[in-house]
């Protein structure tokens, strides 16, 4: 077992879920580790060289850049439905990234 790849998916999907947790619960402190285990998330995919590696740092980045200026728009500005609305945008772009896993993942194991 590559417990590499265990960390790095299990990061991807615990960004995903607390995502997910934030639009069932709406609230500053959801929000901010959806952030910050997508950040982490991001970190862990820029050492990776798969197949479609590239893709898989540009969908965390994408959802890093939602994921941030939701937090912003909810403890500045004070607007929990601009914050919603960014947030359904980072599940939207870990959903792909979590696909292009289970691809690569697909690929790698019609190698062996």
């Amino acid at each position: 077992m590559d417990w590499g790849k265990v960390i790095y998916v299990f990061f991807s999907l615990m960004s995903l879920t607390s995502i997910a947790g934030f639009l069932y619960e709406h609230t500053s402190v959801a929000l901010f580790v959806a952030a910050s285990l997508n950040l982490v998330s991001t970190f862990l995919k820029i050492g990776v060289r798969n197949l479609l590696s590239a893709e898989l740092l540009a969908s965390s980045l994408v959802a890093d850049l939602h994921l941030i200026p939701a937090f912003i728009y909810v403890e500045v500005v004070g607007n929990m439905s601009w914050a919603i609305a960014l947030a359904i945008g980072a599940l939207i772009a870990n959903l792909f990234s979590m696909a292009l896993v289970l691809i690569e993942s697909s690929k790698s194991h019609e190698e062996y």
